[in-house]
């Protein structure tokens, strides 16, 4: 009898407190309405541009036909994960190319804008600094189309560079439309555009560092590497961590717009991306099956890479993306 009692105590204590939750979530509803119908339009944009299109991803599991869709297109398993299982040469030599560029942005594109901002952050002249931010930031605006144009005017065959040698006796330098030299122009062309842009982040943590940890650490007599290494660095470490699990999520991501414009000069020996082995399969050679294959398993080493990366950051005692 006294257990029979005590189960409808509890009972009856957790749909109180259920009711409680309830109204407590009904009154920040009623609290917070304004801002969330001002975020309904992003919220839409998001869940139209960003998760709908989720489902056709359904297209890595059939035979699919453009005329007859997704829900008319046989199924055929996993038949379009054999070019992955099976080791195709022109999906190998994507993988390869993008590792490469992976290694390549993460180990010298990331840590420019780092640089930059502290570089920045120690020019005495405020003049001087917002004049170089201004230069820096501008390239970010330019299409890659306008950024590719402004290369090859400058670095091709018949660019300034080249015309300057000739008019001086010198032989041509083959950059453009060289496939040797094609990942150190993409690192370039990276570098040039969106350094500047991404050191904005950078330089706004650098402005919130407390002055006097530098001051104190004048007093101790601390060169100005000594203060960059003991107070900059640790000061910008949380988001350095965060921004690095971020960039690891789009990793394979290498640039898809930047490197279909310059392929035709190079070939796709050197310069196929996953990226781009999706859009000549698909979209040029109708394997839609396999091109979304091979963008499904993108996304999960993607995700695999985030989560994995996330909880390294937990054991090193940072929040990282987020918490868990």
């Amino acid at each position: 009898m006294e257990h029979a009692t005590s189960e409808r105590q509890a009972a009856a204590a957790g749909s109180t407190a259920g009711r409680q939750r309830w109204r407590s979530v009904g009154s920040r509803l009623r609290r917070d309405y304004p801002v969330l119908l001002l975020a309904i339009p992003g919220m839409a944009v998001i869940l139209a541009f960003q998760y709908y299109p989720l489902y056709g991803n359904v297209i890595a599991f059939q035979d699919f036909q453009p005329y007859l869709g997704i829900g008319k297109s046989l199924w055929n398993g996993v038949e379009n994960f054999a070019v992955i299982v099976n080791g195709d040469p022109e999906f190998l030599n994507a993988v390869k190319n993008t590792l490469i560029l992976t290694l390549i942005q993460t180990v010298i594109v990331f840590p420019a804008p780092i640089v930059v901002a502290i570089t920045l952050h120690t020019l005495l002249s405020n003049r001087l600094r917002q004049l170089v931010q201004s230069i820096l930031y501008l390239p970010h605006f330019m299409s890659w189309v306008i950024v590719v144009a402004i290369f090859q005017q400058v670095l091709g065959g018949t660019g300034m560079i080249n015309n300057w040698l000739r008019g001086h006796g010198l032989d041509p330098v083959h950059i453009i439309g060289n496939a040797d030299a094609f990942r150190a122009l993409l690192t370039s062309q990276v570098m040039w555009k969106d350094t500047g842009w991404a050191a904005i982040l950078f330089l706004a943590v650098l402005s919130q560092i407390d002055r006097s940890l530098y001051e104190a650490s004048a007093v101790d007599g601390s060169s100005r590497w000594q203060q960059i290494l003991h107070v900059t660095l640790p000061g910008l470490k949380p988001i350095i961590i965060l921004l690095l699990i971020l960039k690891l999520g789009d990793s394979l991501s290498v640039g898809f717009e930047q490197i279909v414009l310059q392929q035709p000069a190079v070939g796709t020996e050197a310069s196929e991306v996953l990226d781009t082995y999706v859009y000549n399969n698909g979209i040029l050679g109708g394997a839609w099956g396999v091109s979304a294959a091979v963008g499904l398993v993108k996304g999960l080493i993607g995700l695999a890479l985030v989560l994995t990366a996330n909880k390294i950051a937990h054991r090193l005692g940072e929040e990282g993306i987020y918490r868990g």
